[in-house]
């Protein structure tokens, strides 16, 4: 493991908020959705409209999001149309033979099963989703500002895992739901998580 250094002149460098995207059918049911391009529900675009709410006001030096349109659409229905940056370093994992199926329908046939600790079967390595979110954590860093990311679950907990200098495994101490705000920041110079899976005050279908 290679940890992504905060390369810091001194104290605090910048923050990292991170927001994934409103509810799609695929999410309410537990269904893995790497690549497959599921749009919101109806709730999923009134949560989107509550993340815009806890933002309003908030100044961002980026706003990034994966391509894919429950994220980007995220993004845009928050506020963010005029200046959101794609950027493919922000895809969900590729879960290749295991798009679409639940946790459960996995474990018919493989007993036990993670995708944190087997991976997916025909799909992107566990190595490969840290090189793409060390770059996109190696470009906040170099940004003079804070940045904004809007994205998916299993990508943003690797990422927040590799923000602390830990492996994509460690992703699985980090649960985050659909329409939750996170903040990763410092403590001094320490990488650290300062807010995280915090739902809208106002985002329905959240729990309280």
């Amino acid at each position: 493991m290679h940890p992504v250094n905060p390369d810091l002149s001194a104290g605090e460098g910048p923050h990292l908020w991170l927001v994934r995207h409103g509810e799609t059918e695929w999410s309410r049911l537990g269904r893995h959705t790497g690549l497959t391009d599921v749009p919101l529900t109806v709730l999923g675009r009134e949560q989107a409209l509550a993340v815009g709410r806890a933002l309003a006001g908030r100044s961002f030096a980026a706003v990034w999001s994966s391509p894919l349109s429950r994220a980007l659409e995220t993004a845009r229905i928050a506020g963010f149309a005029d200046r959101v940056e794609t950027t493919d370093d922000l895809l969900e994992w590729d879960y290749g033979a295991d798009e679409g199926r639940t946790t459960a329908e996995i474990r018919t046939d493989r007993p036990g099963w993670t995708i944190w600790t087997d991976g997916p079967r025909d799909g992107e390595s566990a190595t490969e989703v840290e090189a793409r979110v060390d770059r996109v954590i190696e470009r906040a860093r170099r940004t003079p500002g804070d940045s904004l990311c809007f994205a998916h679950g299993h990508v943003l907990r690797v990422l927040a895992a590799r923000w602390l200098g830990l492996r994509a495994a460690d992703g699985r101490l980090l649960a985050l739901s659909t329409a939750t705000i996170s903040i990763l920041g410092w403590e001094r110079e320490t990488p650290v998580v300062e807010r995280w899976n915090d739902p809208c005050e106002e985002a329905p279908g959240q729990p309280r």
